[in-house]
């Protein structure tokens, strides 16, 4: 039996850990609760794990939102994972690698690792199941993402939506899937981690520039646009990284891109709004009161990574140019729009 592919992908997920107690943490912690798992979450502070057992409420995070009897807080990272089959790792891309490293001595033997974090690492370009591969000392096998249209807000408010569990071991994928089915949380399959996981780092860079126009008072014939292109440049990146062009048309591909760029709730399209009225983006981070907009750093590597693979993102240069180098938003559409005309 190659390494890997262990007696654990071919049973039940009965206990899962999550790491990471902010909001998408904490809701997608519910969600696997609601399913009939046994959850423990994992958080960094002391004072919010407390309330969550006592109160059943994360209101720093998820204000307003009751959680299930099946979900236990902890600030003990040790005791969170002790026993668990999957270990979700929700903490942001770029911070990812040194939280793991922290955990990595305790984790248990054969546990699937699942990542929740959409980015690109800054330092060395690497995808997020990289990053576990390398800092665990895990095959590739034991990793798996989810990824999709999934706004906590509105998955925590119980509204219907559909998401992405992507490993390259079909079996462990179909265990976390059964791990987190409820009736308002529907989990597709699929076996392309490396489209899953370009597509959900790419969003939030197209996302932030659609906040940016939206800023500058643009409506839905450029909302749609950037969303297309965005969608080309995405899928360009993708497939020359080894993904599958279908990936990109799904749930993780065009369904996330659109729940990103268009609703309020984004939290990397209200950061473009913010630079789009003329923000700085201290000012812009300031607003966002610790939560992270990802796709500030991820530009970058995105970036970077493109250049490397010889691949061109006009989107996500223009969006890393006025993140990072000063580029007005006006001067900046217009650059966008100023491109070289050529067949689509």
């Amino acid at each position: 039996m190659p390494e890997g592919t262990s007696a654990v992908s071919r049973r039940e997920i009965e206990r899962v850990a999550v790491l990471g107690a902010g909001s998408w943490g904490t809701t997608f912690a519910k969600v696997l609760a609601d399913a009939g798992t046994e959850v423990r979450l994992w958080a960094r502070r002391s004072s919010v794990a407390d309330r969550i057992e006592r109160e059943r409420v994360n209101e720093e995070y998820l204000p307003g939102v009751e959680l299930p009897r099946g979900l236990s807080a902890t600030d003990d990272a040790t005791e969170a994972v002790r026993g668990a089959e999957a270990i979700v790792l929700a903490v942001p891309s770029q911070t990812l690698r040194e939280n793991l490293a922290g955990w990595q001595p305790f984790l248990p033997e054969g546990a699937t690792l699942v990542s929740l974090a959409k980015g690109v690492e800054l330092s060395t370009l690497k995808r997020m199941s990289q990053v576990i591969s390398e800092v665990a000392g895990v095959a590739g096998e034991r990793i798996a993402v989810v990824s999709g249209p999934n706004l906590a807000k509105e998955i925590a408010a119980e509204q219907p939506t559909a998401t992405v569990v992507a490993c390259s071991d079909h079996e462990r994928a179909v265990a976390l899937q059964r791990a987190c089915s409820t009736g308002y949380f529907r989990p597709y399959t699929n076996t392309d981690l490396v489209g899953v996981e370009v597509a959900g780092a790419c969003k939030n860079v197209i996302a932030l520039a659609c906040g940016v126009a939206s800023g500058l008072g643009y409506g839905a014939n450029t909302m749609s646009t950037l969303i297309t292109r965005g969608l080309a440049e995405t899928t360009r990146l993708g497939v020359a990284l080894g993904a599958e062009p279908m990936t990109f048309a799904g749930l993780a591909g065009m369904g996330d891109l659109a729940a990103t760029c268009l609703s309020p709730l984004s939290r990397n399209r209200t950061f473009g709004e913010r630079l789009g009225r003329g923000e700085s983006l201290v000012e812009a981070q300031r607003a966002a009161h610790g939560q992270v907009a990802e796709g500030v750093k991820s530009c970058t590597s995105l970036c970077a990574l493109a250049d490397r693979c010889g691949v061109e993102m006009p989107i996500a240069e223009v969006v890393h140019r006025v993140c990072h180098e000063g580029l007005d938003p006006v001067p900046a559409a217009a650059e966008l729009l100023g491109r070289e005309r050529k067949p689509e």
